[in-house]
This record gives C-alpha cells, structure tokens and sequence, in this order.
C-alpha cells in the first residue's frame, strides 16, 4: 500500500506527508470533535505555495466529507429515534425548512456548523444540495481564512515559533 501511494503523490507531483496531514485534520476537524484544520492547512501552503489550490481543495474535501459524516450521523440518529419518539424541534425545523440546504452555507462557523450539519441529516434533507452548500460554504472558509493568515507578518509567525520552542 505505501508503494501504491508513493506512485500516487509522484504522479501528481506532491509531497506525501502534508495533504493527507491537511486532508485528515480537515475531516476530523467537521465532525463534533473541537480540532482545527487551519494551522495545519496554512503551515502547508507556507511550506508549499505552489501548491496552494490543491492544499485548498484537499482541505474542502476533507472538511465536506467530515460534514457528512455528520449528516449521516443525524439521519441515523433520527432513525434510532423512531421508537423512542419524536423529540420537538419545531423552531429547528421551521427554519431549516425556509432555508433548507442553503443553510448549510454556514456549516464553516465555529460552534454552530458541526450540530447544523447533524441537524440537516436528523431533518432528512436531501443530501446532494446539501453536499453542494456545504462544499461551497466551507471552500469560502479556507479561503478566507488563508487570505487573512497571509496578512499576518513572517516575522510574526517566526516569533511565536521561538517562544513556542521556549515553553
């Protein structure tokens, strides 16, 4: 298998250690868990900027694909249920049934993404738009978070390195 995988990142031309580290840290980072993928995912495009399309896309994968982990976990969720019965989530339901899976622009906030992803698989939203939203709403997030990490100075980073290194 790792020969397999060697082939792989020398076919495309990419490094073998760093999208697997962006793309597990972005999965991971979807589900319920409280990880961030973000220092991960910009340490490699600072190590690798001409990579950075494909750090961005791994990353959006990932994270997508973490989401419907989540998703999925509420539609089980949902089904276990059935003979407990049905909890009230009228105001949940409601409102994700005005927005429907264009909520899901929103699964990229901290806090509030992960549990809407859950809750659009415990409220059986269809899955394809809900893929869709949720991909387009977390590329925008590491984009714009890559974009405003960029603006922060070198000689910033290099300095919280030392005192890192220090503790």
């Amino acid at each position: 298998m790792e020969h397999a995988l060697q082939h792989f990142f020398a076919w495309f031309e990419m490094p073998s250690v760093g999208l697997p580290a962006v793309f597990l840290s972005a999965f991971i980072s979807a589900t319920l868990l409280p990880v961030g993928s973000e220092p991960i995912l910009f340490g490699y495009i600072s190590l690798n900027p001409h990579l950075y399309w494909v750090a961005i896309i791994v990353a959006t994968v990932g994270n997508t694909l973490g989401g419907m982990l989540d998703w999925g976990l509420g539609l089980l969720a949902r089904k276990g249920m059935k003979s407990v019965g049905e909890p009230k989530d009228h105001r949940l339901k409601r409102l994700l049934s005005s927005w429907g899976p264009k909520m899901l622009l929103l699964s990229w906030l901290p806090g509030f993404g992960d549990p809407l992803c859950l809750a659009a698989g415990w409220l059986k939203l269809a899955w394809q738009p809900c893929l869709v939203y949720m991909f387009i709403g977390k590329l925008m997030r590491y984009l714009t978070l890559t974009w405003l990490l960029t603006l922060v100075p070198d000689s910033y980073w290099h300095q919280l390195g030392h005192w890192l290194h220090l503790i």
